[in-house]
């Protein structure tokens, strides 16, 4: 099967015997999942990964609504179209000027999928998020049809905020929660009553990750993503600068907790609430690393126990382009994640 050769380490090759050779001359490493990608890869934003039956979808940020990719196999990647085709009326009135949806984040919770996605304007917190739900992701199927259920969160100028870039975590006793932010004071969680997938009126968030503000500018960490392994809560965010082409500064980091709320440590035992954390995907090498930018990562676990982290990078030998990229994890001693990328 596909997803058992993803993570192996590597596959010895054989060469050819020359005349008068009686042995094996030489190994060849087996390509990584990345470097087997192929189809559609660009341009992909802020991607999140989830499968239904034998397909696997994808949802991005892309263009002015949110674009979907399916593969069959981790592999080969197909444009999908876009999901939700038009900005919802709420949205238009709760940030005027918006030009579309961004940074969903896709999950299947009480029977349906929901899609939470981000409505702002570049660089403003007046910002809110959204939430559409369908029963299935087969648009080929009989009862596929989105339904937007709505505004979730809403920031404004008055909010030490920002509502975008949402990720909904459900905890070890079925509690349902909300991370999301993108700059001012960082990241927060909100708890969501489990039917409407909303937070109660007047529901007050918790602070789980943030970076001092260097003086006169402003200390960059978003997208946040939670995820349960092995007795833990694990928060994935991305710091510094994304959307530069390959002048992107950003980078991801991962902290965990035995808390879903948090604290939220790094391997040196660093708070997530200041800026802390341990690097799970970075291009260290500016003049070799042919993808910049790592970030906007998402999790998946797939049926065979094989857990991924999704992101984009930035592709030097194309102009910068944002492209997919796609790596399995492994743990290490300790338990903290490797992305074999």
């Amino acid at each position: 099967m596909v997803r058992q050769v993803l993570v192996l380490a590597g596959l010895i090759v054989l060469a050819m015997p020359s005349a008068g050779a009686a042995e094996p001359q030489h190994e060849a490493q087996a390509q990584s999942l990345n470097e087997r990608l192929s189809g559609d890869l660009v341009p992909t934003h802020d991607p999140a990964l989830i499968r239904e039956g034998d397909t696997y979808y994808l949802f991005a940020t892309g263009g002015h609504y949110i674009a979907a990719k399916t593969s069959p196999d981790l592999v080969n990647w197909h444009d999908a179209g876009s999901v939700l085709e038009a900005i919802p009326a709420w949205a238009l009135a709760a940030v005027p000027g918006t030009k579309g949806m961004w940074a969903p984040d896709i999950s299947h919770v009480n029977g349906q999928y929901r899609l939470y996605y981000s409505i702002s304007t570049f660089g403003s917190n007046r910002s809110a998020i959204g939430l559409a739900t369908s029963p299935t992701l087969n648009r080929k199927a009989k009862n596929y049809a989105w339904t937007d259920r709505g505004l979730v969160v809403q920031s404004t100028p008055e909010d030490d905020f920002n509502a975008i870039d949402p990720n909904l975590i459900v905890d070890a006793e079925g509690g349902q929660w909300l991370s999301l932010g993108s700059f001012w004071t960082g990241i927060k969680l909100f708890a969501l009553n489990s039917e409407t997938g909303k937070p109660q009126p007047g529901t007050k968030p918790y602070a789980i990750a943030g970076r001092p503000a260097p003086e006169g500018g402003p200390a960059p960490v978003e997208a946040p993503f939670i995820f349960r392994h092995g007795g833990w809560y694990w928060l994935l965010a991305s710091y510094d600068y994304c959307c530069k082409g390959v002048n992107s500064t950003y980078y991801t980091v991962a902290a965990r907790s035995t808390d879903v709320t948090g604290p939220y440590l790094g391997r040196d035992g660093s708070k997530m609430t200041q800026g802390g954390g341990t690097i799970l995907l970075r291009a260290d090498l500016q003049e070799k690393e042919r993808f910049r930018g790592p970030g906007h990562p998402g999790i998946f676990t797939d049926a065979d126990g094989t857990t991924y982290v999704v992101y984009h990078a930035y592709d030097r030998e194309k102009d910068g382009a944002p492209t997919l990229r796609i790596a399995p994890l492994r743990w290490d001693e300790d338990g903290w994640p490797e992305a074999l990328k």
